[in-house]
């Protein structure tokens, strides 16, 4: 089957994007993916064996992307070049990458009438209410989560299949839309085998660290992903670990508010921003580490999926930290990889360092336990059948 994929961003890097097209490759589909580019790129270029077509975006289509169900610009400047996709490759079925394009692709597809597989990597709706250009003049009052949500529940409804990223954010949508069973395929994110085996070691990290009892965050640093709560837990931990040290690998548009708290706190000895990594150096900065943390804040997105450091994580063997947020909670508890405190509880999360600091055996089954799992279970290798088995049956 020729597939064609449509994401609104630039590509690559897109880890998920890159593991459904390449299984559905290897298992006989040929895959054409619709993308963007800002820049002087090639416009056709073979990825991996996937065929990749650019096409030329701007500033302007960008800014108002956050305002697709605003205003119709958007689908307008896009509807043209999706079509185009569509018809210059004999596309076969459409696979939509989020629901910021999806008006635009059920628009372009009316005449072909393709099958189409809508993938929610997030629940987008839930999640943009916490983006800090959502929270201020103009997109506090020109974007509409509420109306993104209808948009969302439409294109669920009329797409062939769904798929998504956690069996909570399944449950959530089935009795949100009373949709029947089956209707929506569980293809979660997770790490790739190479992730791992394939990994090389920077010693430079390693050094850098050796001396210190490292709790390791990778990856957004927005605010809802909890670090504040982690920052406020270090002065109390200063006191019981003096070669304490949390690691922040990644960054967000409000970084200058953690900082800040760092700076107050006077925990700049302790707290070390590594801002964002070329991905390829993750590995070293989870094996330097002795606890690898994600803690959430609370809210209906953080609820329903989980984020793919944890499987980073537990593919090294490192115990987790998770807040209880539910979807994380769940895994966390249904593997015993790790431990778990309430949202926002800074002194619970000192806690739970502390009684893994202090009991290394713990520590290490809980580790190992996530390193099992991962190894034969929940690998990209293992998970993605699912999603070859639904474009058999699409086919």
């Amino acid at each position: 089957m020729r597939i064609g994929m449509i994401l609104d961003k630039t590509f690559p890097p897109d880890p998920r994007v890159e593991n459904e097209a390449i299984a559905l490759i290897q298992n006989g589909h040929e895959v054409f993916l619709f993308c963007l580019t800002y820049e002087n790129q090639l416009f056709d270029e073979n990825y991996k064996g996937i065929f990749i077509k650019r096409y030329q975006s701007n500033k302007l289509i960008y800014k108002l992307s956050a305002l697709s169900y605003t205003f119709p610009f958007y689908r307008y400047l896009l509807q043209s070049k999706v079509a185009h996709f569509i018809q210059s490759n004999n596309i076969e079925a459409l696979h939509i990458h989020d629901i910021t394009i999806s008006d635009t692709v059920f628009k372009a597809n009316s005449i072909n009438n393709l099958p189409i597989v809508l993938d929610l990597h997030d629940n987008l709706p839930e999640i943009m209410k916490w983006y800090p250009h959502f929270q201020k003049f103009p997109g506090k009052y020109l974007i509409s989560p509420k109306k993104w949500k209808q948009k969302e529940a439409k294109f669920i409804k009329n797409a062939t299949k769904v798929i998504t990223v956690s069996q909570e954010f399944i449950e959530e949508v089935e009795s949100r839309l009373s949709l029947k069973k089956g209707k929506i395929v569980l293809v979660p994110n997770t790490v790739r085998e190479s992730f791992y085996k394939e990994a090389v070691i920077d010693d430079t990290i390693l050094n850098q660290y050796k001396n210190d009892f490292v709790i390791l965050y990778l990856g957004d640093t927005g605010l809802r992903r909890g670090l504040p709560t982690a920052i406020a837990a270090m002065p109390e931990l200063k006191k019981h670990i003096s070669n304490i040290k949390l690691v922040i690998v990644g960054k967000n548009t409000t970084d200058s508010v953690l900082k800040e708290q760092v700076n107050s706190l006077n925990l700049a000895d302790v707290v070390d921003f590594q801002g964002w990594q070329n991905v390829k150096l993750f590995p070293s900065y989870i094996k330097a580490s002795a606890i690898c943390i994600s803690p959430l804040d609370r809210n209906i997105q953080h609820d329903v999926a989980y984020a793919n450091k944890l499987f980073q994580y537990m593919s090294f063997g490192k115990p987790l930290l998770v807040s209880n947020a539910t979807a994380q909670k769940n895994l966390v508890e249904r593997t015993k990889s790790g431990l778990v405190h309430s949202e926002k509880n800074a002194d619970e999360f000192a806690d739970k360092v502390l009684q893994l600091y202090q009991n290394n055996e713990l520590a290490a089954i809980l580790g190992k336990n996530g390193k099992r799992f991962v190894e034969e279970e929940f690998c990209w290798e293992k998970v993605s059948g699912n999603l070859i088995k639904l474009y058999d049956d699409l086919g």
